[in-house]
């Protein structure tokens, strides 16, 4: 087991300006700590000085700092000091929440009167002067326990932000030859100020086998076998393999994390892997998406970093799938055409798929270890499995899901798309990690944001809907196209109003 997601300590910082009175920011922030505890269980660290002044800010920062603290609200009792409620962003290592205090009677609206909602607009002038990141609400003016609901969606949004801050990605490659859509600029990753490490299937082939007879290999494979259980456990010859190769990937990740705290890998699987190393590595990959260090298929860098953005959001496994194929016509009129609270369209529906990538705790009854088809045909002849096994496969488990990516472009720009779905509770018929997918208006999507803005086929599955968070993350660094399914009436920019 290992710790690949940060935890949330989060500080409430709150400031006066000096013309007001400074009891009345202590009152109204000592609300929101009380309601962030109150309403979401938020043990959140209050820094005891009230910031009026720069050299309040370098004080407050420090007692938010010192108490461990890696994200930070910064709360406008009243209307606040421009310039040192805005230092407070520059001078403090993590992420930064900016809200501000509604007003709170009619009876009191000349001594306890704050003007937070003008200071507000001050405090987003200053930080866009000096050009700093924070998050701001949609709506980030409120009572205190609105506040604390702010709070509780800043979380999520935090845990990912503060993981980028600190994590590498380690790749096997090269890339497959027909796999361009994978093979996106890395200069996107360092804008973001994530570090990557390229290396050789050959390195990882060497340490491989470095493994074989390692101590730790019965541990795992009687791990492995717990979680299949009797039914998906059909090849148990297979696991000492795959267990050696989990342990060579864990080695790995702790002897090459150097100066950051979190891994995530982008490994190739195709076409040598399973004639050197003997399987397929699908269901190793799954495990470790299961405890937030996903390996993404094919060397995909933006379909790791996407993967390792949505387990910090959800602090729940995710997957990486194709966008794959239609659904065919009678299985869309059969089994989901007016069978839905939502009316799903034909075109509204796709079979997201994986050879066998997802994990298990997110496919439904039946999973089990199996081979890749497609590999055993061209590997061996389509004959009895031997090294194209290791795959899991099983349809996915029904329910909500956010599908999204955040990529690079040729020229490195970052741009990024979130999609709100689910998966529908109706059996694919197919093989490999797949499901049954609906999103409104998906076939207008698929056109004017996935075709149009050339986007590759893998994208990111969150299991839940997420989409709030995401934006936020994305908008937070920066990506200036963030594209999302648009409601029928609401055209894209690129689509036809006469089709």
């Amino acid at each position: 087991m290992f710790k690949n997601i940060p935890e949330v300590k989060l500080g409430i910082i709150s400031v006066s300006r000096d013309c007001f009175v400074l009891s009345l920011s202590e009152r109204r922030v000592r609300a929101v700590a009380d309601a962030c505890k109150a309403r979401h269980g938020i043990d959140a660290f209050l820094a005891k000085t009230i910031v009026e002044n720069e050299a309040d800010m370098l004080k407050a920062t420090a007692e938010a700092r010192d108490a461990g603290c890696n994200a930070l609200l910064v709360y406008l009792g009243n209307f606040g000091p421009e310039t040192p409620e805005t230092l407070v962003a520059q001078y403090f290592d993590g992420p930064v929440m900016y809200a501000a205090a509604a007003e709170e009677s009619k009876n009191d609206l000349i001594n306890g009167r704050g003007d937070a909602y003008c200071g507000l607009l001050n405090c987003s002038y200053n930080l866009g002067l000096r050009k700093l990141r924070a998050v701001i609400p949609e709506s980030p003016v409120g009572t205190a326990d609105e506040v604390a609901d702010l709070v509780w969606d800043f979380i999520p949004v935090a845990r990912a932000l503060i993981g980028l801050s600190a994590l590498k990605i380690i790749t096997f490659g090269p890339r497959p030859q027909d796999f361009f859509a994978c093979n996106a600029p890395i200069k996107g990753r360092y804008d973001l100020g994530v570090e990557i490490q390229e290396n050789s299937e050959l390195d990882l082939l060497v340490s491989y086998r470095q493994h074989k007879d390692d101590a730790r290999i019965a541990e795992v494979v009687k791990d492995m076998a717990n979680e299949l259980g009797t039914g998906g456990n059909q090849y148990p010859d297979m696991l000492p393999r795959l267990a050696q190769f989990e342990l060579t990937l864990l080695d790995w990740a702790e002897q090459n994390k150097g100066a950051r705290k979190y891994v995530v890998f982008a490994n190739k699987c195709w076409p040598a892997f399973p004639t050197e190393f003997g399987f397929e590595p699908c269901y190793v990959n799954s495990r470790f998406a299961s405890r937030g260090m996903p390996v993404s298929c094919e060397v995909d860098i933006y379909g790791a970093l996407s993967e390792y953005i949505g387990a910090c959001v959800t602090q729940d496994a995710v997957t990486l799938l194709d966008i794959n194929n239609s659904v065919p016509k009678d299985l869309y009129d059969g089994e989901i055409h007016g069978k839905f609270p939502y009316d799903y369209k034909h075109c509204d529906t796709f079979m997201g798929f994986h050879c066998g990538n997802t994990p298990f705790c997110k496919l439904a009854k039946g999973a089990a270890i199996k081979f890749q088809l497609i590999q055993n045909r061209l590997i061996e002849n389509g004959g009895t499995p031997d090294v194209t096994r290791g795959t899991l496969e099983g349809d996915l488990a029904p329910g909500g899901i956010t599908f999204f990516r955040l990529h690079a472009n040729a020229d490195s720009s970052l741009q990024a798309y979130i999609a709100q779905g689910e998966v529908l509770p109706v059996a694919t018929r197919s093989f490999g990690g797949v499901g049954v997918f609906a999103i409104p208006e998906m076939g207008r999507f698929y056109r004017h944001v996935l075709i149009e803005k050339r986007y590759p086929h893998h994208g990111a599955v969150a299991f839940g809907h997420v989409g709030k968070a995401l934006f936020t993350i994305f908008d937070y660094l920066g990506v200036k196209d963030i594209a999302y399914n648009r409601p029928k009436g609401t055209l894209y920019h690129t689509e036809n109003p006469f089709a």
